[in-house]
């Protein structure tokens, strides 16, 4: 079955998912707050009360047999929750990839929606139009793994326990608010007035669910190997770190039959082996040894898929369109350090990265390149000039704009893709020159301290590696001298999370109802906690304030309009060298498995498929 999904019928369904979230023709919003099936972040749920499936799923999907994914990297912890560990947990646990295996959350989202939540551990949700508390009202059916049942006791201990030992985005989020109070046997209202925080009921219902009476408080902190106790459709059975995982269904799992789930989940085992590489890890796909293969690399996409198993049809290779934005991937500048505390230094060195010659020569022109943190989508400012609104919310901080980028008439350098292109080295060369360096002895220098404009570039994959080869090279043409330190995953990571470097690769993903995510990634609190996603160091008040705009937003308009001037602000910032993006998903999979033809907006979701009966 071809997977080639129909570009204008997502299209159509994107439309009606953006309307529906965003109230435009639909049942108008409630004056007062009601028991509800579901919440949207801003207008009413676009599946009714009643719906029997998500449309992306299949519920007649066959349940059985087995799956095997393939990851790169290693883990050492099953406790996601914490800064210790919490980057190099088990995959699965609670995935933004392969689903939420062992922990679930009081409302589960729906992929084809821009941020529409959905009964789970809780049966419904209520709010007042102004968002300055919202109740919970537990399912009274939802049982962890163990058979003990998710009470409102494990929602005050979640919140609890992650807002004060939790990773710093939980403390960001649960530190929100103000009270909380019990209603009835089953309710619990979160009070959260002085927030003022739109998006905040919604944050609190994806907090995932722990087991009070599983959890020693006095640990929980501490990286752990031991399974844990969760309410979702899978219980660990293996655990062989750091090389592998396995996942087996819980046969007495509470939400089989819950409109959520029907279609989902659909193995009756889960395993995920890590690999050192990604060569690798590819080899193993190629030889059956795990099944479903995310591709990312063009190159092997064009050229790598030249085996016996996909030339006789026992693997197919899909692309899949997708209709949400497509974030920002670049070579993040770390401010913190002297030597990119200055703009005109990283607007400089950002121009010198050759996307041409890098997408002909590595990528086969798959590439889009990226310039905002929202391309492809009507949240982007690329190309377009700031609204009246726009320019209103930026009024406050004239400085943090850039012309260009104000008008709309901003795009990255573009080079003859010659690796060597003259015009675009001499203008680099004459901004740094203005920003205090010379060139001596073919060598760029700080004309006042003499110190060579020197750094390092740290990378743990090849792929990441043979990028910044082409980026230094470039470099070095005009006396820069950038080196390359390749590391392990778990080195790596320590150092990214601690802000322990020069310069990393990272992409910041994007969503069609960007939120809290972006005080996580952005604010000026975040560029000085350890752990954050604000890896660049960005403290720039107008940041702060676009965020605190785009989270008050009540009408699709004002929303937008945040958004962009957000984009604006951190493009303007100069944080990044810009990369690239690919506009499809592409997957491979051997025909054991297979998936619904309808995809959500967000892509192919692999807790969708299932495996052919034999």
């Amino acid at each position: 079955m071809s997977a080639t999904v129909i570009s204008i019928a997502l299209k159509l369904r994107l439309a009606a998912a953006v309307a529906a979230s965003f109230g435009i023709g639909l049942v108008p919003q409630l004056a007062a707050a009601e028991a509800s099936h579901g919440v949207a972040m801003i207008g009413e749920p676009a599946l009714p009360a009643d719906f029997t499936h998500l449309p992306y799923a299949n519920p007649d999907a066959p349940k059985g047999g087995k799956i095997t994914y393939g990851v790169v990297g290693t883990y050492d912890s099953l406790n996601s929750f914490i800064v210790q560990g919490g980057t190099t947990s088990s995959r699965g646990l609670r995935d933004p990839v392969f689903g939420n295996l062992v922990f679930e959350s009081l409302l589960s989202r729906s992929s084809d929606e821009a941020f529409t939540l959905y009964g789970m551990l809780a049966e419904s949700v209520e709010t007042p139009e102004d968002r300055s508390w919202v109740e919970f009202t537990m399912n009274p059916d939802a049982r962890f793994s163990d058979g003990e049942p998710v009470t409102v006791d494990d929602v005050i201990f979640s919140m609890e326990i992650l807002r004060d030992k939790g990773r710093p985005n939980y403390r960001y989020y649960y530190g929100k608010i103000d009270d909380y109070e019990r209603v009835g046997e089953r309710g619990i209202r979160f009070n959260i007035a002085t927030a003022k925080d739109r998006e905040l009921p919604l944050i609190l219902g994806l907090m995932p669910i722990l087991p009070k009476h599983a959890i020693d408080p006095e640990t929980f902190d501490k990286s752990t190997l031991t399974p844990p106790v969760g309410s979702g459709p899978y219980v660990i059975t293996d655990v062989g770190a750091p090389n592998y995982i396995v996942f087996k269904r819980n046969p007495d799992y509470w939400a089989s039959d819950l409109p959520i789930q029907k279609g989902l989940y659909n193995y009756d085992e889960i395993r995920i082996d890590y690999y050192r590489d990604a060569n690798a890890m590819f080899e193993a796909f190629k030889k059956g040894l795990y099944q479903v293969n995310p591709e990312g690399d063009p190159a092997q996409w064009n050229k790598g898929y030249d085996f016996p198993a996909l030339n006789q049809g026992r693997v197919v290779k899909e692309t899949f369109s997708t209709g949400t934005p497509k974030g920002m991937s670049g070579f993040v500048f770390n401010t913190r350090r002297p030597i990119f505390a200055d703009i005109a230094v990283r607007r400089a060195l950002a121009k010198l990265f050759d996307f041409g010659w890098v997408n002909t020569n590595l990528y086969y022109d798959a590439f889009d390149r990226a310039a905002g943190y929202f391309n492809d989508s009507e949240l982007s400012s690329i190309g377009i000039p700031a609204s009246d609104r726009e320019k209103e919310l930026l009024a406050p901080f004239p400085d943090a704009v850039v012309a260009e980028v104000m008008d709309g008439t901003y795009r990255p350098a573009s080079s003859d893709s010659s690796g060597a292109d003259r015009t675009v080295l001499r203008e680099a060369l004459s901004e740094l020159q203005a920003a205090g360096y010379e060139l001596k002895d073919g060598t760029l220098v700080n004309t006042a301290s003499g110190k060579p404009l020197a750094f390092e570039m740290l990378v743990t994959t090849k792929e990441d590696e043979r990028l910044a080869l082409a980026y230094q090279r470039t470099l070095s043409r005009i006396g820069i001298k950038a080196s390359i330190r390749n590391v392990d995953a778990s080195q790596y990571q320590l150092r990214r999370q601690t802000f322990d470097f020069d310069m990393i690769r990272n992409s910041w993903g994007a969503s069609l109802s960007p939120g809290n995510e972006q005080s996580f990634r952005w604010s000026q609190e975040a560029a000085d906690q350890d752990g954050s996603f604000n890896y660049p160091g960005a403290s720039e008040p107008a940041i702060d304030a676009m965020i605190e705009a785009m989270l008050a937003a009540r009408t699709r308009d004002e929303f937008v309009a945040a958004v962009r001037a957000l984009d604006r602000v951190l493009v303007s910032g100069f944080y990044v060298v810009p990369l690239f993006y690919l506009p499809d998903q592409w997957m491979a999979r051997w025909t054991t498995v297979e998936h619904p033809e309808q995809t959500s907006i967000n892509g192919a979701k692999l807790e969708t498929w299932w495996r052919v009966p034999e």
